[in-house]
């Protein structure tokens, strides 16, 4: 919690003024933020000094996991955070390569579980870590990346957390989680909650222990419309202590993840928390 609020006040402090094309508003920024959290415990990396809704969060990593490239499917598992970016964005309602209401295209669940190579053949990326990881084989190369260069103009939005690398030290598993893209204030909640969980979920499916996951962040801003309630409100604060996440212990494999599982397969036990902070939302 205390790494949150200390790149807050440096965003706050450090920050250059960058116009962001997009959105078409000034944002606050700064390059390079590196994190770290240590599961080892069961203690999810969840904000305290506003309330984050964590079992949404979870929703969306699950979509991710299961694949899903429809707004409808993440509404389905209790996440409408798709529903903007695939039904609100103007440059994606006239690309050509929308199918529809709800298409988000080929971005996240669709590169994570159906990569395609240059012959047209389905690459599962998520699978083949999965299978090397419950045979305890870490080849330096355990990787699932939602950025496809050659499908970026093919997805709603470019993925913000591309890419998720596994590593494997003395029985113990190793996240390692980049983001390019980091919303401060809001955004990042659900982001460091779904790279606990994802750590956490993938030790307990590939029967390893969690150690640590390290959270990488390339470009971290707080739009100049949020700045005032982070500046004046959650960085005046309290922080209270971190919750400790429990997962049905029936969650054993990833077809479970893919069929069964839902949000409520996970709970968090003392989650004390301040007030929700109405943040704007930028498409």
């Amino acid at each position: 919690m205390e790494q949150y609020l200390e790149l807050c006040r440096r965003v706050v402090s450090q920050g250059k003024w960058v116009e962001n094309k997009r959105t078409g508003k000034r944002c606050l920024t700064v390059i390079n933020a590196d994190l770290e959290y240590d599961l080892s415990e069961g203690i999810l990396p969840v904000l305290t000094t506003k309330k984050v809704f964590w079992k949404a969060a979870i929703a969306e990593m699950l979509g991710y996991l299961r694949g899903y490239t429809s707004a409808a499917q993440f509404r389905s598992i209790g996440c409408n955070t798709w529903n903007a970016n695939a039904n609100d964005n103007p440059d994606w309602l006239a690309n050509p390569f929308r199918k529809g209401e709800d298409d988000m295209g080929r971005c996240y669940g669709a590169q994570g579980r159906d990569w395609r190579n240059p012959e047209n053949e389905r690459v599962d990326q998520l699978l083949n870590v999965y299978n090397d990881l419950r045979q305890g084989i870490d080849n330096r190369c355990e990787i699932m990346t939602f950025m496809n260069p050659g499908e970026r103009d093919r997805a709603c939005l470019n993925s913000c957390m591309h890419t998720h690398t596994f590593s494997l030290l003395d029985g113990e598993l190793y996240l390692t989680s980049y983001q390019r893209s980091d919303d401060l204030p809001l955004g990042h909640g659900f982001n460091q909650v779904q790279v606990g969980w994802l750590l956490m979920v993938m030790a307990q499916i590939t029967g390893l222990k969690p150690a640590k996951a390290f959270h990488k962040i390339v470009n971290v801003h707080v739009y100049e419309d949020q700045l005032a309630l982070l500046r004046d409100v959650q960085l005046k604060r309290e922080p209270y202590p971190q919750p400790r996440l429990t997962i049905n212990p029936e969650i054993k494999t990833l077809e479970d993840l893919e069929t069964w599982v839902t949000v409520d397969d996970f709970e968090l036990i003392g989650y004390k928390h301040h007030p929700g902070i109405k943040y704007e939302f930028s498409v």
